[in-house]
């Protein structure tokens, strides 16, 4: 499993970190990653402090690397690729990734722009529940990252 943002810092860490956690919980042998389409280097740090916050709060392990830029092997070594929002990842998949932007599964989780930590990280945990859920249910408990 991929998700995808564009800093790989804030929304797509979530979601990687919170996947995994769900997955193993669950019992799926799911692994999770994620990357940035455009990381910004004015981002402070190697990781959001909502998405570490938020991490804390739900016991959910989260690896404090720093962001990662998406590369074709990505999608490559990957089962399935979420990018979390799709006005926004759509373009930058069509320039920088062409022949991927139709095998990409895209949300509409907003960033820190449009809406509150608070708002942001319960989409991506009602998202990403979802999405376990489905995983679970059609039986594809074994993946690559």
């Amino acid at each position: 499993m991929l998700f995808l943002c564009t800093g790989n810092y804030y929304r797509s860490r979530f979601a990687e970190a919170y996947f995994r956690h769900l997955a193993s919980e669950r019992g799926l042998e799911w692994d999770a990653d994620s990357s940035g389409l455009r990381p910004d280097p004015r981002n402070l740090g190697n990781l959001s402090v909502h998405t570490a916050l938020e991490c804390r709060r739900l016991s959910v392990a989260v690896d404090a690397r720093p962001a990662r830029v998406t590369s074709a092997s990505d999608f490559r070594a990957a089962s399935h690729v979420v990018a979390v929002k799709e006005s926004e990842h759509r373009p930058l998949m069509r320039e920088l990734f062409p022949d991927w932007e139709a095998r990409v599964e895209y949300w509409e989780v907003h960033d820190l722009d449009i809406a509150t930590p608070e708002r942001t990280l319960a989409h991506l945990r009602t998202e990403v529940e979802r999405l376990v859920e489905r995983l679970a249910s059609d039986g594809t408990s074994t993946s690559h990252p």
